[in-house]
């Protein structure tokens, strides 16, 4: 859906972006972080056409965004849809007056702007507020009215910059749950830029982490906490050293990563069982990426089939990585 090639940007002579490549499939979302100044919100611009790169191509549904004017430019436009960063409501218009602003400007009859208008506030969960004025919302009402608004003119792309800054907890989850319906629901391709890694834990298929203008890890989010020397992997699982252990006391000590119902539940007792030897757990824990419940967990193994148990785990589809030399042999 959104490829992007070798994109530069400057400001003054200063760069922004330096040679970003990056791919988004349709009907995914794709978490952009990084600290700040990182060039997060640039290349947010950039894809959304509100800023031109320098160099490089933007191709929406294979066409180079980049290389449009005029008529043609304005119509790609029309197929990006943008959540800016901030509260970015007008004050004398209502919710619904908000969300019909994008139908207007297109000339869209009345009573087809407010069907697609109440249908976009069913979708947000705020029907009950189509007449409020945005200093009668919360602040997170105020948001979840800016997405609607960049869905009314129906775009096949979604960008929403850090739509969580300065969002309580709870707020933050009526936000995301907004974001994962439109891609669920609508088939909307969702670039979020945030600095906030429960996003990405939240609502995200695949993360791109940028630093200092480039892209310096990229990938789907299930398999990057599977590399233990991943960014992701540091900041989404559960910490596995924050307890010291003897780990001289055990034969083989591994670190364990798990992903699904069935591998969380059952596979280290299983393997436990089966090759005969007493498994422990020296740290970690369980959380969520989506739907799907991944565990990390730092584990002991007594006994001679120690190997065979964490091959037969390995075999069995968890990332499994060794972290003791013990009395059998050498560890992987």
């Amino acid at each position: 859906m959104i490829t992007v090639e070798n994109l530069t940007k400057s400001f003054q002579g200063v760069p922004a972006l330096k040679g970003v490549t990056l791919d988004v499939q349709s009907g995914s979302v794709l978490g952009v972080v990084g600290p700040s100044g990182a060039g997060k919100s640039t290349l947010a611009r950039c894809v959304a056409l509100l800023e031109r790169p320098d160099s490089g191509a933007i191709r929406v549904d294979g066409t180079d965004i980049t290389a449009l004017g005029g008529t043609a430019l304005r119509n790609a436009r029309r197929q990006i849809g943008v959540v800016p960063q901030g509260d970015s409501l007008l004050r004398q218009r209502t919710a619904a007056g908000n969300i019909a602003l994008p139908l207007e400007s297109a000339g869209v009859p009345g009573p087809q702007r407010r069907t697609r208008v109440g249908e976009l506030l069913d979708l947000v969960g705020l029907t009950d507020k189509a007449g409020s004025y945005p200093d009668q919302l919360s602040g997170g009402q105020r948001q979840r009215i800016a997405v609607a608004r960049a869905l009314a003119a129906g775009p096949s792309v979604l960008l929403a910059d850090e739509p969580t800054s300065a969002l309580d907890p709870e707020t933050t989850g009526s936000v995301l749950t907004v974001l994962d319906r439109a891609r669920a629901e609508l088939g909307v391709t969702v670039l979020v830029v945030t600095h906030d890694m429960s996003v990405v834990r939240k609502i995200c298929d695949d993360v791109a982490v940028l630093e200092d203008g480039r892209v310096v890890e990229n990938g789907r989010v299930l398999d990057l906490v599977t590399d233990a020397a991943s960014r992701t992997a540091s900041t989404l699982l559960p910490a596995v050293d924050q307890n010291p252990v003897n780990e001289s006391a055990y034969d083989r000590v591994a670190d364990v990563v798990l992903i699904g119902f069935a591998a969380v539940g059952a596979l280290l007792p299983e393997a436990a069982n089966r090759f005969g030897v007493e498994l422990n757990l020296l740290g970690g824990g369980f959380t969520r990426l989506g739907e799907t419940p991944v565990a990390r967990f730092r584990v002991g193994l007594t006994g001679e089939r120690a190997d065979s148990a964490l091959e037969w785990i390995s075999d069995a589809g968890a990332a499994v990585r060794r972290t003791l030399k013990g009395p059998q042999g050498v560890a992987a």
